[in-house]
């Protein structure tokens, strides 16, 4: 499978973070059954602990819906992290920032390279350096006409909207011309995972795939 092709067909990546245990695996399996494929999983950096649970929800969730959901870890922002993220399974990376030594060793493992920027000059960098999409964030405070006007030069770089993506803004999001989003709250809600509320979850997956319909 090419993970690149398939995150750019696909979309959406839904960003997991603090979800841990049978609460991440019951919202990967509603977000599943609503037409979703790629779930991120976020290194939290303010525990000590999170890169250890993050490479544990990995491992989960590559052995939950039938070996078919495209699993990548999140804020990564080092090697080790970028090593640990490929031995629990993660097949790709994403940062909040351009760390260059983080993309050619993301690359150099055959990993699918995602770093984050806002600038053009940072994005044009972090694809000289290597990478396959570059997230743009905040993509919500950034706001469309600023990716209009960032993709005009750069308009052969695929770019990934996250920061205030929701069912409303999504739509402009991809008008402006972004490849995909990523999509945190709306999906990996807490008060729904504490209520158990799945089904909800299950129906917000479904109305992003709806608005993915007839979008090349």
């Amino acid at each position: 499978m090419d993970v690149k092709v398939e995150i750019l067909k696909r979309k959406l990546v839904v960003i997991c973070r603090g979800v841990y245990g049978d609460d991440l695996l019951n919202m990967a399996k509603a977000i599943y059954d609503g037409g979703l494929r790629c779930i991120e999983v976020t290194f939290d950096q303010s525990d000590a602990q999170g890169v250890e649970k993050a490479s544990k929800a990995i491992e989960q969730l590559n052995g939950v819906c039938g070996g078919e959901l495209l699993v990548g870890a999140g804020t990564v922002l080092n090697s080790e992290q970028v090593v640990a993220a490929m031995n629990a399974g993660a097949t790709y990376i994403i940062s909040p920032n351009v760390d260059d030594d983080v993309i050619r060793l993301t690359k150099a493992l055959k990993l699918v390279s995602i770093p984050g920027a806002m600038t053009p000059s940072e994005v044009a960098h972090a694809y000289k350096v290597g990478a396959d999409i570059v997230k743009l964030f905040p993509a919500g405070h950034l706001g469309t006409k600023y990716i209009k006007e960032l993709r005009a030069p750069l308009s052969h770089i695929p770019l990934l909207a996250t920061g205030g993506v929701n069912e409303e803004s999504l739509p402009g999001f991809l008008d402006a011309g972004c490849a995909g989003a990523g999509v945190g709250g709306r999906l990996a809600d807490k008060k729904l995972l504490a209520e158990k509320n799945y089904g909800e979850i299950r129906k917000r997956a479904e109305a992003f795939v709806s608005l993915l319909q007839g979008r090349a």
